[in-house]
């Protein structure tokens, strides 16, 4: 059975998308910091008749990510990658720290390089499979108190053209998914988005996204703004 790991898989897009890729057939790897987050999720998929497992990963430390992904070669039939984890802090550019800078980058940008540059040999080796990155429509235009946000996902989409010109005429089908706000836990704790139930579910995100796999390039604007 083929293997997808999803990152951030334990709430909200990463945890549905691990569903619906579940439903259709692969083994889903749900990786996060998280282990009571992830449990549910795999419940929930095991609930349904799929297959998954967890893994407490911190995609921020290359070493850790590369160790993992060395195992679950070896034990897994190893066949996509979807980058989904990440963090955002917002308010105006000169009220942000410094710490909120280093771990916007550290996981939204260095995370999801150290997780692709760790799987791509494998998929390369079989010239199959998919990486998809979750980068978000802060990744198509500057927003306002957006500014380190933005710039994390501007990143991530240069990274991500790259890899699309870089792999074009291998099997492995580099997928940059564009997504405006979504309603889930990401805006726990933060008074940026008055009503983040405006936005669409996550759930709905991850059937737009599932129906447009052919897509090497997929956005999903918000509704409502």
């Amino acid at each position: 059975m083929k293997s997808i790991i999803v990152t951030g898989a334990g709430s909200g897009l990463g945890k549905e998308l691990s569903i619906s890729f579940a439903q259709k057939g692969y083994h889903l790897i749900l990786a996060g910091r998280t282990e009571k987050s992830l449990t549910k999720t795999k419940t929930e998929i095991e609930q349904n008749d799929g297959k998954a497992s967890s893994l407490e990963l911190d995609i921020r430390n290359p070493e850790d990510v590369k160790e993992k992904l060395l195992i679950l070669n070896k034990d897994f039939d190893l066949y996509g990658l979807i980058n989904n984890a990440g963090v955002g802090f917002f308010g105006p550019f000169l009220e942000s720290s410094d710490q909120e800078l280093e771990d916007t980058f550290s996981t939204n940008v260095l995370g999801t390089l150290h997780m692709t540059k760790a799987i791509l040999p494998y998929l390369l080796k079989t010239n199959e499979g998919l990486v998809m990155n979750i980068i978000s429509t802060a990744g198509l235009r500057g927003k306002k108190n957006e500014a380190i946000y933005c710039a994390s996902k501007f990143a991530v989409r240069g990274f991500t053209e790259s890899l699309q010109a870089e792999y074009d005429q291998t099997g492995v089908k580099i997928i940059a998914a564009y997504m405006g706000g979504m309603d889930t836990p990401f805006w726990n704790g933060s008074s940026h988005i008055a009503d983040p139930s405006k936005f669409r579910s996550a759930r709905e995100v991850a059937g737009i996204v599932m129906s447009e796999l052919h897509k090497d390039t997929i956005i999903i604007e918000s509704p409502k703004t």
